[in-house]
């Protein structure tokens, strides 16, 4: 084994597991998640010494988004295309999700708790991709809006944006009052 495949190892493997589920949330797809990621790190290997150090999270997640992108363009989707609503998109954003509550050892309640969860799942993949991956990236990878911004290629004040509409977006797939999370 090489040190560049050592280094590559390194840097990026641990990464795997937030790149399927960036891929699995982006293209709602298993079977395609597993091959463009399997793309995304044949890519990455490829070019990898044009990775100076630092974090690899943000620099793989950049090769898995473009490639599910063009996985998706591939099929006919346009993952770009963004609706906007002025008067819609111009109201303050909601500042986070609801936080799982109740007795984790009470059976009713977690079966609430799944049945809510599946319920969230299901309005998260009818989000725009553009929205779907910024939320993901923000709420379930718990990564920056630097990060995000560097992963989507646009600027922190963009996915800031997106991500609020993302949070407005899913409020209303899951029919909640307006201030519900607050």
């Amino acid at each position: 084994m090489t040190d560049r495949t050592r280094r590559f190892e390194a840097a990026v493997l641990p990464h795997l597991d937030t790149a399927f589920n960036l891929a699995r949330w982006l293209l709602r797809d298993d079977q395609g998640a597993r091959d463009v990621v399997q793309e995304a790190y044949l890519r990455a290997f490829r070019f990898f010494d044009g990775f100076y150090g630092g974090d690899a999270r943000p620099w793989l997640l950049a090769i898995v988004r473009n490639a599910c992108f063009t996985w998706l363009r591939d099929r006919g989707h346009d993952p770009e295309q963004v609706e906007f609503d002025e008067e819609r998109d111009s109201e303050s954003a909601l500042p986070g999700f609801p936080g799982a509550s109740g007795n984790p050892g009470n059976p009713e309640q977690l079966l609430l708790q799944k049945v809510e969860r599946e319920r969230i799942d299901a309005a998260i993949e009818k989000l725009p991709p553009a929205f779907r991956e910024v939320l993901i990236l923000r709420e379930i990878e718990e990564m920056s809006y630097e990060e995000i911004a560097q992963v989507a290629a646009i600027p922190a004040g963009t996915v800031m944006s997106r991500l609020a509409r993302a949070r407005r977006m899913l409020r209303d797939l899951l029919g909640r009052p307006d201030g519900e999370w607050e």
